[in-house]
């Protein structure tokens, strides 16, 4: 996820923070300080604020336990998992392919919930034997902070266990239902259906309470109803996406005659061939004709502008061992993800080691393009 920082590694897994964290983490703190001032009026400013800050930092540590639940799960089952992230709300555990079999989603989507309604319990357990109870009151920092956590990990695995997509609870419903009939799109379109009536329901009952009282509480069940609205709906976009491309591979989307520039050129005469022609990606070529690599406008953009005129273009260019390639044997939809993965707009495809084409997001949209005007 783009504008994150690296916080190193859990089981050999990189966990990284997205900055919109920090605008979360801060709201969460003052609202911790206002439920210790409520809870516990004996408590002075030098208690509350740094429980409220401990308080957070641990409510997070408990959410990326919740995602590694699922990382883990995936990675028992032979997915590669690529990170997890934290972000404004909640973290995601980005997973490279998805589920093989209806048991391997459900394993993944029930992981999360388990691993949050075991934290719940058992810090309401230890809290509970310190002398916390659920009104919050009358029982030290760390009891306070460990009931808290409790709490909140309880609703929180309740919350996701509501089965709707992409819900933990939607990822479920989708895995009984590829169960039951045995077709992994119908059950994700169904499963993206019911998260997108569930979005529906909470948007309308946070508006009902915003405008009834509730103030800010009543907004923020409404800002989480239309995120998940949003994301049932990309992940029925993505049902249909992964349909329309089944059985197309990258050999069938190529484009077999590629541009191609010498190595030895200008870098500022290649500039100029860009800007008349628009082009995005070229192969450049050696003296004897042989591949050497790919340039685009962003290896251009690198060099500085000042040394365009004594620079080459190999110098600027992507030595072709150094990038991510497909074969034509390749499915488009593995190349897309390779694609986003690697953040590249274009893929060189080899057989047997020779280039013989290029794979562009371009050239997929066109095919989508075409089929959507076949009605296919």
């Amino acid at each position: 996820m783009r504008g994150s920082i690296s916080l190193g590694r859990i089981a050999g897994i990189p966990i990284r923070l997205h900055y919109s964290w920090l605008i979360i983490a801060a709201l969460i703190t003052l609202s911790l300080a206002a439920h210790f001032r409520e809870t516990n009026p004996a408590w002075g400013p030098g208690v509350i604020w740094p429980s409220a800050v401990v308080t957070a930092l641990l409510f997070f540590a408990t959410l990326l336990a919740h995602e590694l639940s699922h990382a883990l799960v995936a990675r028992s089952r032979g997915l590669p998992v690529r990170s997890i992230t934290l972000f404004a709300l909640g973290g995601i555990a980005q997973i490279e392919k998805d589920a093989g079999s209806a048991k391997t989603e459900f394993w993944m989507g029930i992981a999360g919930p388990i691993a949050s309604l075991v934290i719940g319990f058992a810090c309401i357990s230890i809290a509970s034997a310190a002398g916390w109870t659920i009104e919050g009151g009358g029982a030290g920092p760390p009891a306070a902070i460990l009931g808290w956590l409790g709490s909140i990990n309880v609703v929180l695995a309740l919350f996701n266990l509501i089965p709707g997509y992409p819900l933990d609870g939607g990822r479920v419903l989708r895995a009984i239902l590829w169960g039951v009939s045995g077709d992994a799109d119908r059950a994700t379109r169904q499963a993206a259906a019911a998260g997108q009536a569930v979005a529906i329901i909470l948007i309308l009952i946070g508006l009902l309470q915003f405008f009834g009282g509730a103030g800010f509480g009543g907004l923020w069940l409404a800002f989480i109803g239309w995120f998940l609205l949003d994301a049932a709906r990309a992940g029925y976009a993505d049902v249909a996406l992964t349909a329309a491309l089944r059985g197309v591979r990258a050999g069938d989307v190529m484009a077999r005659d590629c541009d191609t520039v010498a190595g030895n050129t200008a870098l500022d005469a290649f500039a100029d061939l860009l800007l008349r022609t628009g082009r995005r990606c070229f192969i450049v070529t050696g003296v004897s004709g042989e591949v050497l690599g790919l340039i685009t406008p962003q290896d251009v953009r690198r060099v500085d502008r000042s040394r365009w005129p004594t620079s080459h273009v190999k110098d600027a260019m992507r030595p072709l061992q150094s990038l991510k390639t497909v074969t034509p044997a390749t499915p488009v939809t593995d190349a897309l993800a390779t694609m986003s993965r690697e953040d590249v707009n274009q893929l060189p495809v080899l057989d047997d080691g020779r280039l013989v084409g290029i794979v562009t997001r371009t050239h997929v949209l066109r095919l989508i393009q075409t089929r959507a005007e076949l009605n296919r």
